[in-house]
């Protein structure tokens, strides 16, 4: 990634943990709860591939091209899958992002620069119109996300407690966190594009 190598190792450490909890998760659920979960694993796994800082890990030439390969391998899957669950075609959105910073920082064909220029930011400044739309939706996405773990009764997670058959980490909540921090990590790594 481009930009400072404090805020991309942090990246790193947030979106491995993500998907370390997300493996963890996978453990304990299954149908599509199971499928999602392994999902959002590859998806940290990957993002925190992606944030290396470039500056102090050099990824070899050829990894964007196997990142591209592999997140659009995703999509495509993910979109077949959003006819039976609608949450899919976040992921599909997530896979086809990554997939765009992949392309858009692989040094061969220009680069970076060369994916800008050809969204017109390298003539009329600011941010790519792709990026834009990208970032927007991350946005609302993080602010839905976020908006559904503000309680609504202030005893309501006590009252649902008790019945849970599963480890006390694995909570729907919990699951959201997971979910809101690597939309927040999207859009770190998006702005950094």
């Amino acid at each position: 990634m481009h930009g400072p190598a404090l805020s991309g190792w942090l990246l790193v450490a947030l979106c491995a943990a993500i998907g370390a909890y997300c493996l963890l998760r996978m453990r304990t659920c299954s149908g599509e709860e199971r499928r999602a979960a392994r999902a959002e694993a590859v998806m940290g796994f990957g993002m925190a591939a992606m944030a290396l800082p470039a500056a102090v890990v050099g990824p070899p030439p050829w990894s964007w091209a196997v990142y591209a390969a592999l997140f659009g391998a995703l999509a495509a899957s993910d979109l077949l899958a959003a006819r039976r669950d609608g949450h899919r075609l976040h992921h599909a959105v997530g896979s086809l992002a990554m997939l765009y910073m992949a392309l858009a920082m692989a040094p061969a064909a220009g680069g970076a620069q060369a994916v800008h220029t050809a969204h017109g930011a390298g003539t009329a400044g600011g941010i790519p119109p792709l990026t834009g739309g990208l970032l927007l939706y991350f946005m609302v996405y993080v602010l839905r996300t976020g908006a559904r773990l503000v309680p609504v009764a202030p005893h309501a997670r006590v009252a649902g407690a008790a019945g849970g058959g599963g480890p006390a980490w694995a909570t729907p909540e919990l699951t959201l966190v997971c979910r809101l921090s690597m939309g927040l990590a999207m859009l770190a790594m998006l702005s950094m594009v």
